[in-house]
């Protein structure tokens, strides 16, 4: 019974230990063995791994592609036209040692500072180099650029256990206090190219309407100078029918004008002439049966 007693808190304490030595490493992730601060053990397959309980700790680390946001940053490429941009990395611990002495009990959080402090410079330094202008960083060309951001990089972070997988720049805008003078430069370039259409369009219309205007001239000239000739030859045929027909009977024709006359001085239906008796204008009305050489009575006043 005494015996038991005391077997029982042995195997307790051994079970203890075993259990406390014994640690699973997974596949996605790397383990150092710490005593007193100091490495002991790497453990970078999965599987069972054993330390010394209360002598030892194990400390675990991400072993896969992780992700970094640099924050918003203004570059000043050679061309002097500023511009805000952003890019996100793709990394990896490579050296779980050397990440351990870099960082120390600080971590991933210690790491991704200062990574993100190695981009931070390395963008500027690229983007602000020689021969690398606005153009170049909006255009395809920025491809080339963010690879040699992160072989810069690459160089920097092996200090810190680290591969840099991939940059790249998320966002490229202009500074806020450069958006009103762009928008204002482009909505001035814009006014000009509408003026230019406007006036080539008036342009346009004035050619045309002088066209029309010019074709309206002839066309009426020509159609005065048809009816000036028809006309013409309108008034030459009605001659020649007067002179005709005057040829033929002298009398007839002389009759047939004082009638015409007659016909257009004695108009509307209130028409007084006051004329002497004698007058050439009535001989026609001096006899009925013809010309006389007497008026006749009342010839003088003709009312109608």
């Amino acid at each position: 019974m005494r015996k038991a007693t005391i077997l029982i808190p042995v195997l307790a304490v051994v079970l203890f230990g075993l259990l406390s030595s014994i640690f699973i490493v997974d596949e996605r992730e790397k383990a150092l063995v710490l005593q007193f601060g100091q490495i002991r053990a790497v453990k970078e397959d999965p599987g069972l791994a054993f330390k010394i309980p209360l002598i030892q700790e194990v400390v675990r680390y991400d072993d896969r592609i992780l992700s970094l946001d640099t924050q918003p940053i203004e570059v000043t490429p050679s061309d002097d036209r500023r511009l805000v941009v952003d890019a996100f990395a793709r990394y990896r611990i490579a050296d779980v040692v050397q990440f351990r002495q870099a960082v120390g009990v600080g971590g991933l959080r210690a790491a991704e500072d200062r990574l993100a402090s190695i981009l931070t410079t390395q963008t500027r330094a690229v983007l602000g180099s020689a021969g690398v202008t606005s153009n170049t960083i909006l255009s395809s060309d920025r491809a080339a650029l963010m690879v040699r951001i992160r072989e810069l990089s690459q160089i920097r972070a092996q200090a810190l256990g680290l591969d840099v997988v991939d940059v790249r720049l998320k966002q490229t805008n202009l500074p806020e206090q450069n958006l009103d003078a762009t928008f204002a430069r482009m909505r001035a370039e814009r006014e000009r190219e509408a003026a230019d259409e406007i006036a080539r369009g008036e342009e346009a219309a004035q050619r045309v309407r002088a066209q029309a205007d010019r074709t309206v001239v002839e066309l009426v000239s020509e159609a005065r100078r048809e009816s000036e000739i028809v006309r013409g030859e309108a008034d030459a045929e009605r001659n020649s029918i007067f002179a005709e027909a005057f040829g033929a009977d002298p009398e007839f024709f002389e009759f047939y004008r004082s009638m015409a006359a007659y016909e257009r001085a004695l108009q509307g239906s209130n028409s007084t002439m006051v004329i002497t008796p004698d007058s050439e204008f009535f001989e026609f009305f001096a006899e009925p049966s013809g010309r006389g050489d007497r008026p006749a009575p009342g010839a003088g006043q003709i009312n109608q």
